[in-house]
C-alpha cells in the first residue's frame, strides 16, 4: 500500500540525488501538474513557488509566507541537498527567465517528521534573499470553519496533469471541496486528522499529482493544507491527502521570530 500510495512522489523523487524513498503524493510526493485543473496566472497566486534541484528541474511546490520563508512538504525540503536546492520566485512557465531563482539558508522541518504517511509533513525554507511577492496566510486555531467539509479550495502547481503523465510546463490550479476526517480515515488507514487534511471530489477527476507536493492548497487565501500524499492521482473515492497548517502555525511563527525578529 504505502509504494501504491506514494507512487506520485516516488517517480518525481527517486529520480534526485540523494532523494528520499516515500511515496508519492499530490505534491511532491504526487508529482502531477494539477489533474482536471486550468492553466493560471502567477499574478494571481503570487505567493506560488516551485523547487529546482540541482540540475534545475522542478520537483515541487511550495508558498511564500514571509519576505524570507517559504512553506513546503517536509519530504521536499529533504529530498535534495540544501546546496543545491533552490526556490523560483513569481515565474509562470518553468522554462521562461520570469522572477527570480534564489538559494536556501535554513531549512526547519517539523521534529516528528518521519515519512508523509505519518504525518508531520512540513518545512519551511529560509531564502538567501528577501522578496517582495505578496505572502499567503497560515491559520489559526479560530480558523476552523476553513476546514469544514464542502468548503471549496483552490490547489496550485507545477505537476502533472494526470498520474504518469507529462507537467504542463505552466502553473496549474483546480477547484476541490474540503472532506471530512472520518470520511478520509475510512479510505486511508494512516490518515491523522490532527496533521492531515483530506480534499477532493467522491468521483474523482480533480486533484494535485506528481510535482505538485509541498505546494498550498488555499481557502480565500488562507494556506490551509500543504500537497502530502494519495492513492494515485484524481480516482474516485480516493481524496488527495494534505498536511493541516493550522496544526503548525505557532511553531512556524515563534521559528520565524526566533531567526529573523520579524
Amino acid at each position: 500500500m504505502f509504494t501504491n500510495i506514494r507512487r506520485r512522489l516516488v517517480i518525481a523523487l527517486t529520480v534526485l540525488a540523494g532523494a528520499l524513498c516515500v511515496p508519492a503524493s499530490h505534491g511532491a510526493g504526487a508529482a502531477q501538474p494539477i489533474v482536471g485543473g486550468t492553466a493560471a496566472v502567477i499574478d494571481d497566486h503570487p505567493y506560488a513557488v516551485f523547487l529546482v534541484d540541482g540540475r534545475g528541474d522542478q520537483y515541487c511546490g511550495g508558498a511564500v509566507i514571509s519576505p524570507t520563508e517559504v512553506l513546503t512538504a517536509a519530504h521536499c525540503a529533504l529530498a535534495v541537498r540544501k546546496s543545491d536546492l533552490r526556490v523560483v520566485v513569481g515565474r509562470e512557465h518553468v522554462d521562461s527567465r520570469q522572477g527570480e531563482e534564489l538559494g536556501v539558508s535554513d531549512i526547519w522541518v517539523a521534529p516528528g517528521y518521519r515519512d508523509p504517511l505519518s504525518g508531520e509533513d512540513i518545512a519551511v525554507l529560509t531564502l538567501s534573499e528577501r522578496v517582495s511577492a505578496s505572502a499567503a496566510r497560515l491559520p489559526d486555531s479560530a480558523d476552523s470553519e476553513l476546514y469544514e467539509p464542502g468548503t471549496m479550495a483552490t490547489v496550485v502547481g507545477w505537476g502533472r496533469l494526470y498520474e504518469n503523465g507529462p507537467k504542463p510546463g505552466r502553473l496549474h490550479a483546480a477547484e476541490v471541496p474540503m472532506v471530512s476526517d472520518s470520511a478520509c480515515a475510512d479510505v486511508f488507514r494512516s490518515f491523522d486528522p490532527e496533521t492531515m487534511v483530506c480534499a477532493g471530489y467522491a468521483e474523482g477527476g480533480v486533484d494535485a499529482c506528481q510535482g505538485d507536493s509541498g505546494g498550498p492548497l488555499l481557502v480565500d487565501g488562507t494556506v490551509v493544507g500543504i500537497v502530502s500524499w494519495g492513492d494515485g492521482c484524481a480516482e474516485a473515492g480516493k481524496p488527495g491527502v494534505y498536511t493541516r497548517v493550522s496544526t503548525y502555525t505557532d511553531d512556524i511563527e515563534s521559528d520565524l521570530i526566533r531567526r529573523t525578529g520579524e
